[in-house]
């Protein structure tokens, strides 16, 4: 099974796996509200937008820093 958009690829653009599935993850919860608040359906799943759009160069992930 071949992967599009390969996750070596999006892991380049947020750092690593993990980074990556959390930006995906709340990304895709984003679209899910949005969504939901407009009342209009989905033509492809939210993770699958998320993922695209991570890969387009659309969202990108900001550091936040932490006070000690």
């Amino acid at each position: 099974m071949l992967l599009y958009p390969p996750v070596s690829e999006l892991t380049e653009k947020v750092g690593s796996r993990y980074q990556l599935v959390n930006v995906v993850a709340m990304r895709a919860r984003e679209i899910s509200a949005e969504a939901e608040e407009k009342g209009e359906p989905f033509d492809e799943k939210a993770v699958s937008i998320a993922i695209n759009e991570i890969y387009a160069g659309k969202v990108s992930m900001v550091a936040k820093e932490t006070e000690d």
